[in-house]
């Protein structure tokens, strides 16, 4: 399908009714920049204003309704994510960029969230405690927040709303989802799937549009009780302070920049696939990327001429190309920012090992090559996200050296440690100052059903996913009672 052959046309979903938009825009395959994957509704702020209404007249009959009509609608959405996947996959691909395992893998995660948080409904606890005083009962339950606005990243368009929008539902919150204008046919294609699950009219909105307008009203908007965001630190910042005066809760993920521990005792092929996974699949656009790669003295030579070899063979291509490693960078923007950081390595007077060119292939799209540096710990490249498929190699003289590398930064969501020593990982968990640890795994790379999130610039407010979502989906009540 090329520019001009558009065939979906995703619209609003307010109150339960498909609505078009104040005006529209148009996604593009990163792909082929030749080929438009949908023309869609863009939002105003009066549009906007009417979901959120929505959402506030849906609340009183979803947050009273039974766990078991919560657990259906979020076990139906799970199974027929899980049964298209490999279709979602597709749309996955062609609109973000991703390759098509990858994309289909990520569909299959947001199914699986669905399905945990169908059980998770089922679980809601509560205790009951006696009182200090006699003849008094005392009763802890939890009941839902309220309106919760979802502002979701592009760069993973199917699970990262689903770990927000299913613990929502579950506890009983109404929804009004905001996804990012690169992906948007991704977010309509999860809210179709969640019109026809069973929700009332007003449950769940979806809402595409800009963040200055859309996602401001979202965040200002007095009725809107909380508000789980993810994407850059500026923005997150922004939000917190607009909030703040409400009293609202918010829930942000703002990003990172992740270490990787390389010990001499490593198994040095295992630390470089760690190494080459964690930095460049998903072309480095996770959060969860290791682009800072802390080598110990006596194995960094060997290290970086080994993950040289290995980044000379990685296939980057189209991401629905079979054997493709590394799709496209999302769009243009994006693309010029990454080569942009190529220069200020080489103007700060980093070492360039390989890559990081604009490349060329059979259709025109925003690829470039994955690239490696050797830097200082001062250097802007070994200290600012860039969300690319860039990483830097730090010499560490031992683990404590290497250890203190890791913890300087303003980030702190996750740290990887490549090692044979009991010791050092031991030591290393405890005192890394992150959110999450990985030792002898890819620092991008979580289960679905334990809490993420991070530290100091990574993460505010309570933790995504597993059983810990409960702390920012819902708020605690204290009933007593004379017996």
């Amino acid at each position: 399908m090329k520019l001009g052959e558009i065939r979906q046309q995703p619209r609003h979903l307010i109150n339960g009714r498909w609505v078009s938009g104040a005006t529209t825009g148009i996604s593009i395959n990163p792909s082929d920049t030749r080929e438009v994957v949908a023309e869609f509704a863009r939002a105003d702020r009066n549009q906007t204003e009417l979901a959120i209404a929505a959402a506030v007249d849906a609340l009183p009959q979803w947050s009273l309704s039974t766990p078991q009509r919560r657990a259906d609608a979020l076990d139906l959405a799970g199974s027929e994510l899980l049964a298209r996947k490999e279709e979602l996959g597709q749309l996955l691909a062609r609109e973000e960029g991703k390759t098509l395992p990858e994309a289909i893998a990520e569909v299959a995660r947001a199914g699986n969230i669905f399905k945990f948080f169908a059980g998770e409904a089922l679980r809601i606890g509560g205790e009951t405690l006696a009182s200090v005083r006699p003849g008094v009962q005392v009763d802890i339950t939890r009941e839902p927040v309220g309106v919760v606005a979802v502002i979701a990243p592009w760069n993973f368009p199917f699970a990262i709303p689903a770990w927000k929008i299913a613990p929502a539902l579950a506890y009983g919150n109404t929804v009004v989802f905001k996804p990012a204008e690169l992906v948007p046919t991704c977010g309509w294609a999860l809210a179709e799937i969640l019109s026809r699950c069973g929700l009332p009219a007003g449950t769940f909105n979806l809402i595409m549009g800009s963040g200055r307008e859309v996602g401001q009203t979202l965040v200002e908007h007095p009725r809107v009780n909380a508000v789980s965001f993810t994407g850059s630190v500026s923005t997150g910042r922004r939000i917190l302070t607009a909030t703040a005066a409400r009293q609202a809760k918010v829930q942000l993920e703002m990003g990172g920049k992740n270490p990787l521990i390389v010990l001499a005792d490593a198994d040095l092929d295992q630390a470089v696939d760690c190494a080459l996974q964690g930095s460049y699949f998903s072309t480095g656009q996770r959060c969860t990327a290791s682009s800072r790669l802390i080598v110990e003295a006596p194995v960094h030579d060997a290290f970086v001429a080994r993950l040289t070899q290995r980044l000379a063979a990685l296939k980057v291509g189209h991401a629905l190309t079979r054997g493709t490693e590394m799709g496209p960078v999302v769009d243009g923007a994006q693309l010029e920012q990454n080569l942009s950081y190529m220069a200020i390595g080489a103007d700060e007077g980093a070492q360039h090992v390989f890559g990081g060119e604009r490349l060329e292939r059979e259709t025109p799209g925003h690829y470039m090559s994955p690239a490696l540096w050797l830097a200082e710990p001062g250097h802007r490249i070994a200290r600012e996200e860039i969300f690319g498929p860039i990483a830097c190699v730090l010499r560490a003289d031992d683990y404590g050296h290497a250890l203190e590398l890791a913890n300087d930064t303003p980030f702190g969501l996750c740290a990887g440690l490549c090692t044979t020593s009991l010791k050092h990982a031991t030591h290393f968990r405890r005192h890394a100052q992150v959110g999450m640890t990985m030792v002898n795994l890819p620092t991008a790379g979580v289960d679905f059903h334990v809490p993420f999130g991070g530290r100091k610039d990574s993460s505010h407010g309570p933790r995504e996913q597993g059983r810990y979502a409960a702390e920012f989906y819902t708020t605690v009540k204290t009933s007593y009672m004379l017996a």
